[in-house]
Parts: C-alpha cells; sequence; structure tokens
C-alpha cells in the first residue's frame, strides 16, 4: 500500500495534514472573490467602487471581506488619501504579484476546459435525476416501474 510522505520531517509544509500552517494560506488561493479581485488589479491600483463594478455579481460585504483577508494576508495594500471625501486605492504587494502566474494558469484552464466541465455536469445531472429503482428482495414485484399510493400498502410496508 502507498502512503503519503510526511514532508514535516524535512522541514516542509504539507497541506493533507490537517494541523500543517499552509492550510490558511491555501484557504485564501480557493477564495473566488479573493482571486478574481487578484485578477481584477494586476492592472493596476483601482478604487473599491471601479473594483465592485469589473467584479460583476460581487455584493459590497463579499468585496470587503475578500479585500480585508488580501490585506491581512499581505496580498493587498489599502491606501487612503486625506482628501474629502478620502480616496481609497487597493493595490497588489510584492507577494499579490507573485500569485499573477497562479491566476493566469487557472484562468486559462476553466476557459480551454469550459465545453468539457459543462458537459459533464450536464451528464452528472442527467444521471442524477433518473429514477432509481428502489432495491427489493428477489422476487419482491411491489413498486416495479410504476407509481403506487404508499398509503395502499399493507401496514408496516410503506
Amino acid at each position: 500500500m502507498d502512503t503519503c510522505n510526511d514532508l514535516r520531517q524535512y522541514g516542509g509544509a504539507d497541506a493533507y495534514f490537517q494541523t500543517c500552517p499552509s492550510r490558511p494560506v491555501l484557504s485564501l488561493l480557493t477564495s473566488k472573490w479573493a482571486l478574481l479581485t487578484v485578477g481584477a488589479l494586476q492592472q493596476g491600483p483601482l478604487r473599491f467602487n471601479a473594483l465592485r463594478r469589473r467584479l460583476d455579481g460581487v455584493t459590497q460585504k463579499m468585496l470587503t471581506q475578500a479585500l480585508r483577508t488580501l490585506e491581512r494576508d499581505g496580498v493587498v495594500t489599502r491606501t487612503v488619501y486625506p482628501t474629502i471625501p478620502p480616496k481609497v486605492v487597493y493595490e497588489l504587494t510584492e507577494l499579490g504579484g507573485s500569485l499573477t502566474g497562479l491566476l493566469t494558469a487557472v484562468q486559462d484552464w476553466s476557459e480551454e476546459h469550459l465545453d468539457e466541465v459543462l458537459a459533464a455536469r450536464r451528464s452528472y445531472d442527467r444521471r442524477a435525476v433518473a429514477e432509481v429503482e428502489p432495491v427489493r428482495p428477489a422476487g419482491d414485484q411491489r413498486l416495479s416501474g410504476q407509481h403506487h399510493d404508499l398509503a395502499a400498502l399493507p401496514r408496516g410496508e410503506a
């Protein structure tokens, strides 16, 4: 039987372990709005409303949460200019900029395989809605391919 090597013994992280410190970083990479925000900021600094317009479908709450998480993780900087009203600009840090290659690869893969993924979903959904015959003992013909009123069955068999 093959087992995974515990990379911690070599000084490395192993995200497959529940206690691995890399898990929170991995969760950053699985947040749709965080990734799309980083992608939008690849072109340069943006204000909140410009980001919100770019990220079609994001709510103010979700964008605010994504930006706070990205700022906390050192991926985005938030600069407030002392104007009236205050001007707030978000931009990628050097660390955030290092994500752009990964994001481009994920976007390219998504676009390249979109038709295959959608076809797989349709196929799965067709199978999922197909009526499944109940498992019965051999020779038991009740409910076989027909809709029956369960209330009409003898007590204890419904």
